[in-house]
């Protein structure tokens, strides 16, 4: 045999095992959408929102989870995928602008807490360097984490959504 042939046989049956991994994770990840049907549609932000923003903070959009289920990730609507982002307050809410899914606005009539954390299911970081939004998504309580490029933006945004919460 050719040392050609005797690297065929591993080099496919390392590549055939990559593919049904990856459709073992995209099945379960379809599976996870199917079991969380029952969660409600994003409320659409309001047209005008960008040019009403009291705050805009550049970062990245974490992941969207049951806040009783800190570890369970909210699958649906594409709320469990990380994406690069842009959050907006505005006296409505809080808009968060994703690249590459959908984006998620969360009314101020919901919002219900805003916190720090150093982390969240699949991301962590330092000491309160997530801004930890809770909202509720139709009757779902849920947490939304948003970590910021610089630890002002952190701040503005935390102080920001804050605001809503008493106005």
């Amino acid at each position: 045999m050719s040392p050609m042939s005797d690297k065929l046989v591993p080099t496919l049956l390392t590549a055939a095992l990559v593919v049904v991994l990856f459709a073992l994770l995209w099945w379960g990840w379809r599976g996870r959408v199917r079991r969380q049907a029952g969660v409600s549609e994003l409320t659409p932000a309001p047209q005008d929102i960008m040019s009403r923003a009291s705050t805009r903070v550049d970062g990245m959009y974490v992941v969207t989870t049951y806040t009783d289920q800190p570890l369970e990730r909210i699958a649906r609507h594409g709320l469990g995928v990380r994406t690069n982002a842009e959050a907006v307050v505005a006296p409505d809410g809080v808009f968060i602008n994703r690249q590459g899914a959908p984006d998620v606005f969360i009314p101020r009539r919901d919002l219900r807490a805003v916190s720090t954390a150093s982390g969240m299911v699949g991301k962590f970081v330092e000491r309160d360097g997530l801004v930890v939004l809770t909202w509720d998504l139709g009757d779902t309580r849920v947490d939304t984490g948003f970590r910021a490029r610089s630890g002002e933006g952190s701040h503005e945004l935390e102080d920001a959504a804050s605001a809503l919460l008493t106005a």
